[in-house]
């Protein structure tokens, strides 16, 4: 399992800079840069209407992966033992990025 920091505080899914679910995807099939990444598991707490109280955020997590160029991809999953999602004041998964991307 891959540890997570996630500094996008607007995800439905972010509380205390970890992520409630229990794995995410990156997305980025042809990235060459971390701006060629997002998270596809994003969604938007708009308004800040959604409050976390039954989930228990996870700092480390499965990682799919679709940006296949990066050195931590092994088999379209994740194989580093820390990243950063980035993209705090996001309204779309397009507006996040997978931060510890590497190209190969």
């Amino acid at each position: 399992m891959t540890r997570l920091d996630c500094n996008v505080t607007n995800c439905l899914h972010n509380a205390e800079n970890c992520c409630c679910k229990a794995a995410i995807i990156v997305e980025g099939e042809q990235a060459k840069d971390t701006c060629d990444t997002c998270c596809g598991s994003f969604d938007e707490n708009k308004d800040g209407a959604y409050h976390n109280l039954f989930k228990t955020p996870e700092n480390r997590l499965e990682v799919d992966c679709e940006a296949v160029k990066c050195v931590y991809n092994e088999g379209r999953h994740c194989s580093a033992d820390h990243i950063g999602i980035a993209g705090d004041g996001a309204s779309e998964a397009s507006h996040t990025e997978c931060a510890s991307f590497r190209e190969r």
